[in-house]
């Protein structure tokens, strides 16, 4: 005890003893279960969406009001995600799958047509949604909860087992067809298998089986999608056709030069030269108008918040917590690395947005439900005895 603590004693005046840390008042963000830091980073994003958004949707204030108002409710489901413990999430995990898994079979049966394919549900005068985005968080929580309750690394058996979880989702959404959504909806669950410490000599035999498996993929695709993987390969080959979409994604980022051409400048973007420039293709326009500088800054931004949700994975106290929340950053990273992959040219055109700077509901509300996990499972983690 400190010598004035001594001293005051002597004199006959109460002591209080140091404050030890275990006994301090929480903060806010420790009371509503939210990381200022990731939180902060995501709106940051959000806001430099929306600036960018105005230029992609051709100046329409309606565009950039309806992506605001998906934002705070996304952030409103983050918040509430953020309030429930791990352990629930693991408790409703086969739940919520077998939901997600019969939302993508009412699809096939009832689901919305839109753009030539079948992946929405609507509830007249409600909301329309897509279901499969829900199983981008599903899937990937039920192999977790799986493999929570295996010894790990996981044996053989185990992995047939997460292959037929992962399996059923990705099926039924690349039939609808959505073969960018279920290779990121297995992309995520797969995450999870090889946090779990998958061994080297397994992944190596389910390389060989997924490149085995190449060409039955190959066969059984859509003409479209077989025509996009043509056009990665070759977009110069039908420039005025399927090639078009990423020569002039190109021709707009390389446009920019290092400073850009000024926000609402852009030629390609607002002459409408620049297809889907407010979905997939929107890092294009953030390209041409503000340049490398701008491009940089973006992939800081995403850098720091995929660094902020592997720290926080790292601390997370048990099996389920780690595997989920290292899942859902490095998907996180997977769709950035896809979206600026495929506009830039180095990979097929999958139609996958950029996270929350593309316009779209359900993806945002999907992301951020995610951070809402993931902060979840920082907050709730248990204090380790000294």
């Amino acid at each position: 005890m400190p010598w004035h603590f001594i001293a005051r004693s002597m004199r006959g005046h109460p002591v209080r003893p140091p404050d030890s840390g275990i006994s301090r008042r929480k903060s806010i963000w420790e009371r509503i279960h939210l990381d200022p830091w990731l939180l902060g980073l995501l709106l940051v994003l959000m806001g430099g969406g929306l600036v960018v958004l105005y230029s992609a949707s051709g100046q329409s204030l309606d565009s950039v009001i309806a992506q605001g108002v998906r934002f705070c409710l996304a952030l409103t489901v983050m918040v509430i995600i953020a309030q429930f413990s791990p352990s629930t999430f693991l408790r409703w995990a086969p739940l919520g799958y077998g939901i997600g898994v019969a939302m993508l079979l009412a699809v096939d049966l009832v689901g919305d047509v839109g753009m030539g394919a079948k992946r929405w549900l609507e509830i007249p005068g409600v909301i329309r949604f897509q279901p499969s985005e829900m199983m981008k968080l599903a899937a990937p929580i039920m192999v977790a909860a799986y493999l929570s309750r295996c010894e790990l690394p996981p044996r053989l058996r185990d992995i047939i087992v997460c292959g037929v979880i992962i399996g059923v989702p990705v099926v039924l959404t690349a039939i609808q067809p959505d073969l960018g959504t279920s290779l990121l909806v297995a992309s995520a669950a797969l995450i999870v298998v090889l946090l779990a410490g998958l061994s080297w000599r397994l992944i190596g035999f389910i390389a060989v089986l997924g490149a085995a498996g190449v060409p039955v993929l190959w066969m059984n695709m859509h003409n479209y999608q077989r025509q996009r993987v043509l056009t990665f390969l070759n977009p110069e080959s039908d420039p005025l056709g399927s090639g078009w979409n990423i020569i002039q994604s190109t021709t707009a980022i390389g446009s920019g030069g290092i400073w850009g051409k000024g926000w609402l400048q852009g030629t390609q973007s607002q002459l409408e030269f620049l297809p889907e420039r407010h979905t997939d293709f929107i890092i294009a326009v953030l390209g041409e108008e503000f340049g490398l500088v701008g491009m940089l800054v973006l992939l800081c931004l995403y850098l720091l918040i995929v660094s902020r949700g592997l720290w926080m994975a790292s601390s997370a106290q048990d099996t389920f917590g780690r595997l989920v929340a290292g899942s859902i950053i490095l998907t996180f990273f997977i769709y950035v690395f896809v979206n600026m992959g495929m506009v830039s040219g180095i990979l097929p055109v999958v139609g996958v947005p950029l996270p929350l700077v593309s316009y779209g509901g359900t993806s945002s509300v999907t992301l951020l439900a995610g951070f809402g996990i993931l902060m979840s499972i920082h907050a709730h983690r248990r204090l380790l005895s000294r």
